[in-house]
């Protein structure tokens, strides 16, 4: 037995996964101990629990994979400073987070407790976008596809692509720093007035309210080139200069301002965060997205011309673009898609231990990612601890509550609420790996109301109106219910709800009429499949409205944080392993 610990560290994001033989076992981001959303910096609790999943001493790991190589394009890096005389603080802080990842042994060693040199003689480093390709195409159930990783940066490269092959991935092209689509997208998000990390997803959802009028003026910011690649106008940002302040060593990471004033000049004032949104910025927002798009599917066409694959492993910040996924079979050659769920810089640990086990160690892949719930399990002594340390906090909001073992019964029960208009929270098995809750760490409404969004994003989730949310359903289903829709059990893909179902599900149909969909299969997922079967025996639906545990935090890992998270919103029952509660009405 050969076990290899994956480590994404001193990013946003920041991860452990361990493979065994070749095959994933856990995986899991820090921000769900930290409860600090896309902690950045040296992941000791996810690689702990990592081990624990295993059932792993920390001796027995032979091989630490770290999702960083600091020796990578050095001499690229050494032209561009002796080219674009970048400032001291840029090179200060480069120099800094190099060294904080050259010393990962040392964090490493402290977190298990291991001798330095013991570590250190064990660490191989997976340069980053091989590791964003590794995670999606060693996932996959294909022998052979096409790969591409599109993202802000890591070690230099923004966008890399080539051909995956048995145990094996060749690199044929590659963007370098400072050209990225993830960075361009990024400036217009904080431009848009969402300046916390990871906020773009709140632009894509809010390009669905506008028309691309601005489109014409974006349009110039990427130049598209012959061979399937880009580039920025650099004018318009300011990332390249050193004039941009980043934190990478513990906490919340935290940009500063990657953009211009020729960027104000070309589109108007910046939306500052306090003020209301206007359709001006609807329409931006459209544009931003639509440009994306347009660029992406150009590096895509471009990867198809290279590999002449029609299957596409995808990874990378920007394959969290759900929107643009689901054009993908639409607008490029591309026939199938695999975009496993942390495709983002949390996926790189993942990565970076399958490159290890699969290119470095010869192991043959046996393994294919169906599901998400990769993350920590909690039993029944967990959750009646949980009960007994806020059992005056129940008592106080006259909460009942019963076990009910049987799955198909406490099923019933759930949906039978959930019918009724409550809202549910749902906690059952292993926590989900990636950005979205998939039905392990979920909170569940019924689809057919039309107030239940606002409903859920005023009184629950405390966002944005805008913000959407995703309908989970049957994989038996799909076609019925959406157009040209692929299976997705990752909820990373968007498409058009069939128009005479629209109506049938508002809660969940988005302003343009797409829902951000989740397929869910028997075999894969049987709690939850058993929940949404539950459901449309009640009503006729085979569609739940899915949103992840939390409130504006990471979603919930453990049975106190879903408790505490129960108690202190208006979330009307829960269903906590095999408990169910529910509050007095």
């Amino acid at each position: 037995m050969t076990a290899v610990l994956g480590i994404s560290a001193y990013h946003g994001d920041a991860a452990a996964a361990v493979v065994v033989d070749g095959r994933l076992v856990g995986a899991v981001a820090e921000e769900r101990f930290t409860r600090v959303k896309h902690w950045a910096g040296f992941p000791s609790e996810a690689v702990r629990s990592c081990l624990d999943m295993a059932g792993l001493d920390a001796w027995a790991v032979e091989h630490f994979a770290i999702a960083r190589d600091p020796r990578a394009h050095l001499l690229r890096k050494a032209l561009y400073a002796f080219l674009h005389r970048p400032s001291l603080r840029l090179l200060r802080d480069r120099a800094m987070n190099r060294r904080r990842v050259s010393d990962a042994a040392s964090a490493l060693a402290d977190a298990l407790s291991l001798p330095v040199g013991h570590v250190r003689s064990r660490i191989q480093w997976v340069e980053h976008h091989p590791a964003h390709l590794a995670s999606a195409f060693f996932v996959s159930p294909w022998e052979e596809a096409a790969v591409c990783a599109l993202d802000g940066f890591g070690d230099f490269v923004s966008a890399s692509w080539g051909i995956g092959s048995g145990r094996r991935l060749k690199v044929m092209g590659r963007v370098h720093f400072p050209h990225s689509l993830g960075l361009f997208y990024l400036a217009l998000t904080q431009y848009l007035g969402f300046a916390r990390y990871g906020d773009e997803y709140k632009v894509m959802g809010l390009a669905a309210y506008g028309a691309p009028d601005f489109a014409e003026r974006l349009r110039p910011l990427i130049r598209l080139h012959d061979d399937g690649s880009f580039a920025l106008d650099l004018r318009y940002f300011r990332h390249h200069t050193g004039g941009v302040d980043m934190t990478w060593e513990g906490g919340e990471p935290v940009i500063g301002r990657v953009w211009t004033e020729e960027l104000e000049q070309l589109l108007g004032p910046a939306r500052r965060p306090d003020e209301p949104i206007e359709p001006r910025h609807e329409a931006i927002a459209a544009s931003a997205q639509a440009i994306f798009e347009e660029a992406a599917f150009h590096v895509l066409r471009g990867v198809h011309r290279r590999t002449g694959q029609r299957r596409l492993a995808l990874a990378g910040g920007c394959a969290l673009n759900s929107v643009m996924n689901g054009k993908i079979r639409e607008r490029t050659p591309f026939t199938d898609v695999c975009i496993q769920p942390a495709a983002g810089d949390d996926g790189t640990a993942l990565g970076a231990a399958l490159s290890v086990s699969h290119e470095r160690l010869g192991y043959g892949r046996s393994f294919t990612m169906e599901h998400g719930a990769w993350g920590p399990a909690f039993d029944a002594t967990a959750v009646r601890d949980a009960l007994s340390s806020r059992a005056a906090e129940l008592a106080r909001a006259g909460c009942r509550r019963r076990d009910i073992d049987e799955l198909e019964d406490r099923a019933g029960w759930a949906a039978e609420r959930v019918a009724q208009g409550q809202v549910v929270g749902w906690f059952q098995g292993r926590a989900e790996w990636g950005a979205r809750a998939l039905g392990n760490r979920s909170i569940v409404a019924d689809p057919r109301r039309a107030d239940m969004r606002d409903i859920i994003n005023t009184k629950i989730k405390m966002r944005e109106r805008f913000r959407p949310f995703a309908p989970s359903i049957l994989e038996e289903s799909l076609d019925d219910w959406f157009v040209g829709a692929a299976p997705d059990p990752f909820m990373v893909q968007v498409y058009p709800v069939r128009p005479d179902k629209r109506a049938s599900i508002p809660a969940v149909t988005h302003v343009d009429g797409s829902g951000r969909l989740q397929t869910v299969s028997r075999s894969a997922s049987p709690e939850y499949w058993q929940l949404i079967k539950a459901f449309e025996k009640l009503s006729g639906v085979p569609v739940l409205l899915n949103t992840s545990f939390n409130e504006n935090e990471p979603i919930v890992l453990t049975p106190l944080q879903a408790l505490d998270c129960f108690l202190r919103t208006r979330m009307d029952a829960l269903v906590l392993g095999s408990t169910v509660i529910e509050k007095a009405a």
